[in-house]
């Protein structure tokens, strides 16, 4: 059993910052990759930002040079650094886990925590 836990979210102006961060627990043979999605109001969930085992990176195109996606494979946690943010980023941010070995590897996901950005 994994589980996944997410902190950090919360009310910012547009133009301010937060840090979202993601630990997981449980048994963990093996993260492959770890990832930050959002779901907005009536729309549907999307990647934000994923890093793979080996340090890769790869952002969604509309938060490139404004977030940063941090992992720690010994911790377990995933964090996303999210600066110059705007009233578009609202939504509910999920972190996400890819954990196993090879062939037997899951997703888990944790619940989600709340982003609002006022303009």
């Amino acid at each position: 059993q994994v589980q996944l836990v997410e902190s950090g979210g919360g009310l910012v102006q547009a133009g301010g910052s937060l840090r979202l961060s993601c630990a997981a627990s449980g048994s963990i043979v093996r993260i492959n990759t770890m990832a930050w999605y959002r779901q907005a109001p009536g729309k549907q969930r999307e990647l934000v930002a994923a890093i793979t085992r080996g340090g890769s990176t790869n952002y969604a195109d509309s938060v490139k040079g404004r977030f940063t996606i941090s992992g720690d494979n010994a911790k377990n946690t995933v964090a996303l650094q999210m600066n110059s943010l705007e009233p578009e980023d609202t939504a509910v941010y999920h972190c996400n886990m890819n954990i196993g070995r090879l062939l037997s590897a899951l997703d888990y996901w944790g619940q989600g925590t709340q982003v609002t950005v006022s303009s």
